[in-house]
């Protein structure tokens, strides 16, 4: 429920009704009837739609003031935008004249590009809020804090306080920033940027350093250099993308980044940064240590990673239990230590990625209202949007040989594939890995044009336990870039045919 806390005094119940009568107008739970489910975090609102379609009284309450989390308003859409846009920018400078079209005086409106991002976030996250209207979801605009496993204090953005009652509350309140360790480098959102500041620098620097060759350092790097900036990947590991890509994509990857123009010093250390007369100076040394060196850029995008955010939800109060790594502690069906309140997606266990918050959000309502629901952690796909993308599920073949599982890989290159010579997009391949006695498919790698719209398959054959000939033998339209797909399907328990 939203109402006045009764023991208020006189003064502040004053303060609050303005808030309350705002609330009554919008049809909120009363005190006799709380809500069946609260979300905390715009992340969160495919959880919220899909308790509300199952008929529970539902409210999700976030801060921001727009729906959709950090990957709608500050990460995945803007990011992909951006991704999108230069490449486009990129393409039309570099590559359209092979292509038999002709363009000249070719000029990159920064500000343009920004505003198409902007927009597409706007129309977005104002079409979650439709979405609530229509399937009934309580929209409260605040900052929640616990007073009780079932009772939330609401800090309103409008001004005043309210409470919120409900029998399940599910919290979803994402993660922010990771900031550089030790805080030897520290974030202005303007030299020295995040993710968040990366995504709206009002000009191309003429030289960019990353920290990080993470999948947001490697999207936000490569957006910047289709513009024009030197973009230097500087990552304390041996290999960039992060510990779930492929090793041998991993090399391709790095490869065809080189090629278009970024730099990497792997297994480098970062030791500090300075600002010093317009510039930002970057100490580092190699990771085993050793000599220092200094790198100069006019903009350095710090992407060490993401970290679950849990502040001012009071849970120490209520006795939620948190890990060493600060994410709520949760079990198989996503309750946290305290009876009726569950948690998904950033703030506690896995990738973090938004699509995987949402199966959370669907299954733990599935949980409330019926007692069970279904996430398939191996079959969580992950995208890094550069260009060519790249696309993975399942186990990698480092992670098999580790686990002494004996296992086939079938190989097939984009350049053999029919359509990506058609469209002059050949870079990349496919690769997918079986289980040597079952055929199963154990993993699907993809490096190529449209990766991550072709992982879909790869998915739904590791969800369903499909063999390698299953994918084999269907059919596949021609000429798509999909058949590379079937292809390396084909030599995975056979031979392919056109390679």
């Amino acid at each position: 429920m939203l109402r006045v806390q009764k023991a208020s005094q006189r003064t502040l119940v004053r303060r609050l009704r303005p808030a309350t009568w705002h609330a009554a107008r919008r049809g909120l739970a009363t005190a006799s009837e709380p809500y069946d489910t609260v979300i905390i975090g715009p992340g969160g609102y495919v959880a919220a739609i899909k308790a509300a379609q199952k008929g529970l009284k539902t409210a999700c309450i976030e801060k921001r003031g727009a729906l959709g989390g950090t990957c709608l308003n500050v990460g995945c859409i803007p990011s992909k935008a951006m991704l999108h846009n230069s490449h486009l920018y990129h393409q039309t400078k570099t590559d359209l004249q092979r292509r038999g079209i002709e363009v000249s005086d070719v000029s990159l409106n920064i500000s343009q590009m920004l505003k198409a991002k902007e927009d597409a976030v706007t129309s977005l996250t104002k079409g979650i809020e439709v979405l609530f209207k229509q399937n009934k979801v309580d929209y409260i605009k605040g900052t929640a804090s616990f007073l009780s496993p079932t009772r939330l204090s609401v800090q309103l953005n409008e001004g005043g306080e309210a409470e919120v009652e409900a029998k399940n509350i599910i919290i979803a309140t994402g993660s922010d920033v990771t900031p550089f360790p030790g805080g030897a480098i520290e974030i202005d959102e303007e030299q020295i940027v995040s993710s968040t500041g990366a995504l709206s620098l009002p000009q191309v620097p003429e030289k960019m350093v990353v920290i990080g060759g993470g999948v947001i350092g490697l999207e936000l790097g490569s957006v910047w250099s289709r513009l024009g900036a030197q973009v230097t990947v500087v990552e304390f590991l041996g290999a960039i993308g992060g510990a779930g890509l492929d090793e041998e994509m991993a090399k391709q990857f790095q490869r065809s980044l080189a090629k278009q123009g970024l730099k990497f010093l792997l297994n480098t250390k970062v030791l500090s940064a300075e600002k010093k007369d317009g510039k930002v100076y970057i100490k580092t040394e190699s990771a085993k240590g050793g000599k220092e060196d200094t790198l100069e850029a006019d903009v350095v995008l710090v992407a060490v990673g993401r970290r679950p955010y849990t502040e001012g939800l009071n849970l120490d109060k209520i006795g939620v239990e948190l890990d060493t790594k600060g994410r709520v502690v949760i079990d198989d069906q996503f309750n946290t230590t305290i009876q009726g309140i569950k948690c998904i997606g950033d703030v506690t266990f896995g990738p973090m990625l938004a699509h995987k918050a949402e199966e959370e959000g669907i299954a733990a309502v599935e949980y409330i209202k019926s007692g069970h629901g279904h996430v398939n952690y191996l079959a969580i796909p992950s995208v890094v949007y550069t260009h060519p993308e790249v696309a993975w599920v399942g186990k990698t073949e480092q992670e098999l040989k580790a686990a002494g599982v004996q296992y086939n890989i079938g190989k097939f290159p984009f350049a053999a594939n029919s359509r990506a010579k058609t469209v002059l997009d050949t870079e990349g391949l496919v690769k997918l890995i079986s289980e040597k006695e079952t055929d199963r498919v154990l993993g699907v790698h993809i490096i190529g044009p449209n990766a991550g719209e072709m992982i879909a398959e790869g998915v739904l054959a590791v969800e369903y336990g499909a063999s390698a000939e299953d994918i084999a033998r269907t059919c596949h339209a021609h000429p798509t870039l999909s058949e590379a797909f079937k292809e390396a399907a084909m030599a995975a328990y056979d031979k392919a045919i056109h390679f």
